[in-house]
């Protein structure tokens, strides 16, 4: 009981210290940037591309260590959103450096529809294909997305897929002609398809039986004599069981003891205290190693839910309920729950994107958002440095059993190809796979930057991969070294949050990789030319 207490104090204590002071003052750096950042642009329409009705409001803001800040604008034009009309402003000491953005032309369309709303919504369904729920909705917008601003209707459809995943479609329909431009979908999945609490309640710590992670401790919270699955610490998040439904929140796991869980999937508890721990985890990482509150940086803690469907074998991040969602997989015949840190962290990482980058889940912007997911994710599980679960660079291996050499898995960052179905190297037509595929050449990019062309130890080498650093290099460059993990993060992160946009391509993200590491480490630094060298390794040049 002593131990415990003595546990508990150092909790409150140590959430105290984090989540006070240093939050607010984030929010005051925050609002003197786009302060500063609101005047520089009035003298830029040129540079930014704007039209006459063009209306800029700043989403955010990252100012860094060494005081260079970072403004992330949406744009509308006649009160119509502008897709692809994003962008960021580089200043510091008060003088505009750059702007990182896409759109390429201050043009803008005329604003007579040849195709109405309903008609769009009709040409969206007859591409939808699945069962939906609730009214499809539609909303105009100005469509430019690496194209000369069009006219067009966005509409959204919801539904569930023949698998169990839940799908949000946002189809772009050409307000001239009815042709679909643009397709993706809102809800990110961990691989293809085949607020907590409230009342009078007390932060508690207790001890969470895990299925993947061994025994570990958790922050819950004590409501009268009933403890219950909310983190109060991290800005309370909580971890709910669906009992295999489809639809709704489910409810938040409740118990009358602060041990959760027996190591194995009988108990429903088990799975829950494996993703309320690699929840607060990655809260973690994200606050002690790129001093993120959360995942909007405000200290919003998000929903977990567990039990999802029926033998459903996937995981997923949704806006729209702010949270993330775990499959049981077939309970451990041939996959278990898709809990495994990893996998949390690339959950919670997809919502860290669409509240920075906002990376389009299309094309070569999504598969550098799945990328991003799968980067973040590996971090994770570095940072937990969990006996039971040591970091790797192979994605949700601890969901399959009988695994010790990783040859099932998600995805091997290292050689994304050993799928068989991801790019290992860039081409002109990565952007027409499946964006959990195109994201193999980031994913094989951020390998090399941070580990170099060197086999990985413990699995590959000389065993059922055959790998050698020739077949880890697209170019030959065997001598290629990498910087280590820790550098590699967090220039990636800064590219993310401070350079990349929602339609950032490859050729976009090795520039603002490189100008990430210029800012962290120095422009023609051995980190920047590492960043070049490693990108050219994937043939992104």
């Amino acid at each position: 009981m002593k131990v415990q207490a003595s546990l508990l104090s150092l909790a409150i204590a140590s959430t105290l210290a984090v989540a006070a002071a240093p939050a607010d003052a984030a929010v005051s750096l925050k609002s003197a940037a786009i302060a500063r950042a609101d005047l520089l642009i009035g003298g830029n329409a040129n540079l930014l591309r704007r039209a006459p009705a063009d209306v800029l409001v700043a989403k955010d803001a990252v100012v860094d260590a060494k005081g260079t800040e970072h403004v992330r604008y949406n744009r509308t034009w006649n009160g119509l959103p502008v897709i692809g009309g994003d962008f960021v402003v580089h200043s510091r000491n008060g003088k505009l450096s750059s702007v990182s953005q896409t759109l390429t032309s201050a043009q803008r369309p005329s604003l007579r529809a040849q195709v109405s709303r309903d008609q769009a919504i009709v040409e969206a369904g007859a591409h939808f294909g699945t069962q939906f729920f609730g009214a499809p909705t539609a909303r105009t917008v100005v469509y430019a997305r690496n194209t000369v601003p069009v006219l067009a209707h966005e509409v959204v459809f919801n539904g569930i897929k023949a698998d169990q995943t839940p799908t949000e479609m946002h189809y772009f329909v050409d307000a001239r002609n009815g042709k679909i431009l643009d397709q993706w979908d809102g809800v990110n999945t961990a691989k293809p398809g085949p607020g907590g609490g409230g009342g009078s309640c007390t932060p508690a710590v207790g001890i969470g039986k895990t299925l993947t992670e061994g025994n570990v401790t958790l922050n819950t919270s004590l409501c009268g004599s009933s403890y219950s699955m909310v983190d109060t610490t991290r800005g309370g998040g909580a971890t709910h069981n669906m009992a295999m439904k489809t639809i709704g929140m489910g409810n938040v796991f409740t118990a009358s003891s602060n041990t959760w869980g027996n190591n194995l999937v009988t108990n429903s508890q088990t799975v829950g205290a494996d993703a309320q721990y690699g929840i607060a985890t990655t809260w973690d990482y994200y606050l002690n190693v790129h001093n993120r509150h959360g995942i909007d940086g405000a200290g919003t803690g998000a929903i977990t839910r567990v039990h999802y469907g029926r033998n459903y074998q996937n995981a997923f991040w949704s806006d729209g309920c702010y949270c993330m969602t775990f499959g049981d997989g077939d309970n451990g015949a041939t996959i278990y729950p898709l809990v495994a840190i990893d996998v949390a962290g690339h959950e919670m990482s997809h919502g860290v994107t669409s509240r920075s980058a906002a990376l389009v889940y299309s094309g070569e912007s999504g598969g550098l958002n799945e990328a991003t997911s799968d980067i973040f994710g590996t971090m994770v599980e570095y940072y937990a440095s969990n006996a039971a679960d040591p970091g790797d660079y192979v994605m949700g291996e601890k969901l399959f059993p009988n695994n010790a050499d990783m040859k099932k898995a998600i995805r091997w960052m290292f050689k994304p190809s050993l799928d068989k179905a991801s790019a290992d190297c860039y081409s002109s037509s990565v952007g027409s796979l499946d964006v959990h595929y195109s994201s193999g050449v980031a994913n094989h990019f951020y390998y090399l930057l941070a580990e170099g062309a060197v086999v990985p130890s413990g699995f590959g080498a000389g065993t059922w991969a055959n790998l050698t650093p020739a077949k880890l290099v697209c170019n030959g460059n065997t001598a290629l070294a990498g910087i280590g993990r820790d550098k590699a993060s967090k220039i990636w992160y800064l590219a993310l949050t401070a350079y990349m946009t929602s339609t950032t391509n490859y050729a976009g993200a090795r520039s603002a990789t490189l100008s990430a590491a210029a800012e962290l480490y120095g422009n023609g630094s051995a980190e920047y030319n590492a960043v070049a060298a490693a990108w050219s390794a994937v043939s992104v040049s």
